[in-house]
């Protein structure tokens, strides 16, 4: 059987983003989840965070991401091959986000699919597409992470002080030296309680005019699950791509809460300057959007150069994570 010549490795080659419009102060929330602005900072760290309008639909902002990542990294819609779309929150229930996004976005022939990995869904993602590159199955993948967790999550309790909207986009390609680490992945199912929704759409297929199912999550116990895996997967991954916490010039992990990420960078050892992403300040916790969302962040802000090493690490709800080192763009 004849088999596919693939390239040595892969490489991020561009990175896009699309922050809704809107944007919510901790004020604005006060009254609704019963905690002042001072509590949600000091507890969060966010000081705000992007509502999406009724026009910047999961499609829309994903293709606002996925042309901003294409533009960047030079690549003609049409060369792409495989969309990869990243999502927590579509309520359509199908047809799925990610044939609609390659369409919109020009890529109107590539292979296209959902990944529901909640917010680990931007690094599985990354997984994928480095493993269909590297097999020759294809030459560019883009990846989508997206979220409108307002729509999900109860506008009451403290759990709507956490939450945001957004996406951000990565193209993957073909590279010399293999620019993206091998993944470190998994999931605990049997921790699945801690963050999901109250009930099943069976259980309000008959309860016309009742509210929908929201997200509920355990917050004690997810902090004190995050707190010991983020340093574990990020130190393995860091092993697999063969490197040191020295080696490390960013680390960018899912940006669920200021204190998480700060604990896990603590215990990381990472080198003194090691840019450290804190996005969710401003843009709260987007879920699968949030780690392409702070890479881009740092970028921006000329805290990473192009070809730095960053520690990507996603986790959230299943319960399901992933790492890699990447070479940024």
């Amino acid at each position: 059987m004849r088999t596919t010549a693939h390239p040595v490795g892969s490489r991020l080659l561009g990175l896009g983003t699309y922050r809704p419009r809107r944007v919510v102060g901790n004020e604005e929330l006060a009254a609704a989840v019963g905690h002042d602005d001072a509590w949600i900072r000091r507890r969060t760290g966010i000081v705000t965070r992007r509502y999406a309008d009724e026009d910047e639909t999961i499609s829309a902002m994903a293709t606002h991401a996925a042309a901003d990542a294409l533009a960047g990294a030079g690549v003609r819609p049409g060369s792409v091959d495989a969309v990869l779309v990243a999502s927590m929150s579509d309520l359509r229930q199908s047809p799925p986000a990610a044939p609609e996004v390659a369409y919109l976005a020009g890529a109107r022939s590539a292979a296209a699919l959902d990944i529901d990995a909640a917010c680990a869904g931007f690094a599985y993602g990354v997984g994928l597409a480095d493993a269909l590159v590297r097999a020759g199955s294809a030459r560019y993948v883009l990846v989508v992470g997206v979220d409108r967790m307002h729509d999900i999550v109860s506008p009451e309790g403290s759990s709507a002080a956490l939450f945001g909207d957004g996406a951000g986009a990565a193209v993957v390609g073909p590279g010399e030296h293999g620019d993206i680490g091998p993944t470190v992945w998994g999931s605990d199912g049997g921790q699945r309680h801690l963050i999901g929704h109250e009930a099943s759409w069976l259980d309000y297929r008959d309860r016309s005019g009742q509210p929908w199912p929201t997200m509920l999550m355990s917050g004690m116990e997810v902090f004190r699950w995050a707190i010991d895996l983020v340093p574990e997967i990020g130190r393995r991954a860091i092993d697999a791509a063969g490197l040191s916490p020295c080696d490390i010039d960013a680390f960018v992990p899912h940006q669920a809460n200021l204190r998480i990420t700060e604990l896990a960078a603590a215990r990381l050892d990472l080198k003194p300057g090691t840019a450290v992403a804190r996005d969710v300040v401003d843009v709260g916790n987007t879920s699968a959007a949030s780690i392409p969302l702070a890479l881009a962040a740092l970028r921006e802000r000329g805290q990473i150069p192009a070809g730095g090493r960053a520690l990507l690490v996603g986790f959230g709800a299943g319960l399901a994570y992933a790492a890699q080192v990447v070479r940024t763009p």
